[in-house]
């Protein structure tokens, strides 16, 4: 095998560089659904994905902390996520409903009777969860995507005890909602 010539020198793995494949191991799959759970599409959520650790990249090659990387992470992803929804919505809004809602496939999953139940109690479900306040929907989902108390507790800058009463607050009330559409 011919020597490379010191005009074009093979890349090194870097620290950071083995930090983020190590972190992206850890955290990829889990951030994915995270931005999934934020109304992001499949294909759209790679691209955050991506898009979030390039940022990490870029945060790590400044010299800037490396504390609570997974953290830090999640807030970009969600930044991210939350724009990506906004340009999404645009598009969306600029594209004739009619045509999307024709497109649409009958959902053969059941009886109708069964269907229309279950489209009620997820519409229930899906408003009582916007009507939780911002922050207890923030830890409900940290907590629905594998984050520890403490990791969500140095996310959202709160005490531990608030992340558990503010979840113990949010089951309670989904629960509550579902019994009563039961």
């Amino acid at each position: 095998m011919p020597k490379p010539s010191s005009e074009f020198p093979l890349p090194s793995i870097s620290d950071v560089d083995r930090s983020l494949v190590s972190l992206f191991d850890e955290c990829g799959a889990s951030l994915h659904r995270y931005i999934g759970s934020l109304g992001v599409g499949a294909p759209d959520a790679d691209d955050v994905v991506q898009d979030t650790f390039l940022s990490l990249f870029r945060h790590l090659q400044q010299g800037r902390p490396d504390t609570n990387l997974k953290g830090w992470l999640f807030t970009v992803a969600y930044r991210l996520a939350l724009k990506h929804r906004v340009r999404a919505t645009r598009r969306r809004n600029s594209l004739t409903t009619d045509l999307a809602s024709a497109a649409e496939p009958i959902d053969a999953r059941g009886t109708p009777e069964e269907i229309v139940q279950m489209t009620e109690r997820q519409t229930k479900l899906l408003l009582a969860l916007r009507a939780l306040p911002e922050r207890d929907r923030r830890c409900l989902y940290f907590r629905a995507r594998g984050l520890r108390y403490r990791e969500i507790s140095a996310l959202m800058g709160m005490s531990l005890g608030a992340v558990s009463n503010s979840l113990a607050r949010s089951i309670r009330h989904l629960t509550n909602v579902d019994d009563a559409s039961v």
